[in-house]
């Protein structure tokens, strides 16, 4: 057994002047009611692809706005699904040796005068927690980024080890955004992005305006409403039309736990997908521990008071491998003595550094045999340009997604749209706390 401790608990209490009106470890969940989410591999399934004659009978329903559970109601259909499209096939030409095509996620939730609180609980492929991240590797002469999600090539072809963090994320709409009700974050999914089909080139992301104005070099996910043609990634709106967007509240809310980059000092990513998927104002927890001129590390590992200034891969998952700021790290030292097999992570992780919009969410995460145990704490009342407010009454639009097992980009596992109400009637309903 091994749990990823939040290293910075007290902080967590009183994060960015929020008071925690409850304590969530300290919830009773078991009077709190489950619900049971099936989530599977999307494969290549995007929102070009349901909209095509390759998404044979179900092509023009979708067109007209059609919910996808309109067609997929029965018994254990995201079951069936994943388990078919995880293999190799016209939407899988990438398939991953032992990838599982479903998760069965149990949700729950409740809130309190100051926040909600979403608990998720679900079983990992492996026996061991996703919490290790890519790494700088030194190779007796330079440093190098050690690891890769399973989907890249580097990693099918056996040049590179998968090393990636699991992840839970939340996409969340208030009704605003034309057709996420009825189809979710295949809105977001679209031929050109990163693992897709008609991947991009550097050329195309270059002689295209929009991305060249919001300073963007790679296409990554996106709602149809951002573009002229919603089906091409190539055009644009111009930023103008896209604050006007934005203002109106026709963006999707993006929260994501990350076993690495969050856990362990208590947060979640706070984002959303209009013309890209972006961050929040402010500044996230996490950042790059490469130096962009040097390619040597900022940060290294106290040794004084972790015992090691660096590890070496065959230490890999036997311990909390992560580098934060003010808990564990140092200033690099290039004349440390250093030897070829080095490694320390390629990011570096600050509670203390993490402000405004970006900074809203809190998270605790733990695993233990086999499954982990988040729970998100987000406040209530939001009002910031780059959030989706949650108020008691309140019924939302909300999709859940799962990276496991050392993957990323489509290579998740989805859950078709569901309801979520706080206090009100709704697929998951959130219990109001005494």
């Amino acid at each position: 057994m091994r749990v990823a401790r939040l290293l910075l608990l007290p902080s967590l209490l009183m994060a960015g002047g929020v008071v925690m009106a409850a304590d969530p470890a300290a919830i009773d969940w078991g009077k709190v009611p489950v619900a049971n989410v099936g989530l599977f591999y999307p494969g290549q399934s995007s929102y070009e692809w349901l909209r095509s004659d390759a998404h044979k009978g179900a092509a023009k329903e979708v067109q007209r706005g059609d919910a996808c559970v309109t067609c997929h109601d029965e018994k254990d259909a995201e079951k069936d699904l994943g388990d078919k499209l995880v293999k190799p096939g016209r939407l899988e030409p990438m398939p991953v040796a032992g990838k599982n095509g479903y998760v069965d996620l149990k949700v729950q939730a409740a809130y309190d005068e100051k926040n909600a609180y979403l608990r998720f609980q679900w079983k990992t492929r492996n026996p061991f927690p996703g919490s290790e991240h890519q790494y700088l590797r030194f190779d007796g002469h330079e440093w190098k980024v050690y690891g890769f999600p399973k989907l890249d090539k580097v990693v099918q072809d056996g040049k590179q080890p998968g090393i990636y963090e699991d992840r839970m994320s939340v996409m969340i709409d208030d009704g605003k955004v034309a057709g996420f009700a009825q189809q979710g974050c295949w809105l977001t999914c679209h031929d050109g992005q990163r693992d897709m089909p008609k991947l991009f080139t550097k050329e195309e992301v270059e002689a295209n305006a929009m991305l060249k104005a919001i300073g963007k070099s790679d296409v990554r996910k996106y709602l149809p409403d951002s573009r002229t043609d919603p089906s091409d990634w190539k055009t644009g709106k111009t930023v103008e039309e896209l604050a006007k967007i934005k203002a109106a509240g026709g963006f999707v809310d993006l929260m994501q736990w990350r076993a690495h980059r969050s856990n362990f000092v208590g947060m979640a990513d706070d984002g959303y997908v209009l013309e890209w998927r972006l961050g929040d104002a402010g500044k996230d927890p996490f950042g790059g521990n490469a130096d962009a001129k040097t390619h040597q590390p900022k940060f290294m590992w106290d040794e004084k008071k972790v015992g090691y200034k660096s590890i070496t891969a065959d230490q890999l998952r036997k311990g909390d491998h992560v580098l934060i700021r003010e808990t564990n790290a140092v200033p690099f030292d290039p004349n440390a003595g250093w030897k070829e097999g080095d490694m320390v992570p390629d990011y570096i992780l600050s509670r203390e550094d993490a402000k405004g919009s970006a900074a809203d969410n809190n998270a605790i995460g733990s695993w233990k045999d086999g499954q982990w145990t988040v729970v998100m704490i987000r406040p209530l009342g939001l009002s910031n340009a780059d959030d989706k407010a949650l108020k008691p009454g309140g019924v939302y639009h909300i999709g859940f997604a799962v990276h496991d097992d050392n993957i990323t980009t489509r290579g998740h596992h989805v859950s078709f749209v569901r309801t979520l109400g706080l206090g009100t009637k709704a697929d998951i309903q959130a219990v109001k706390l005494p």
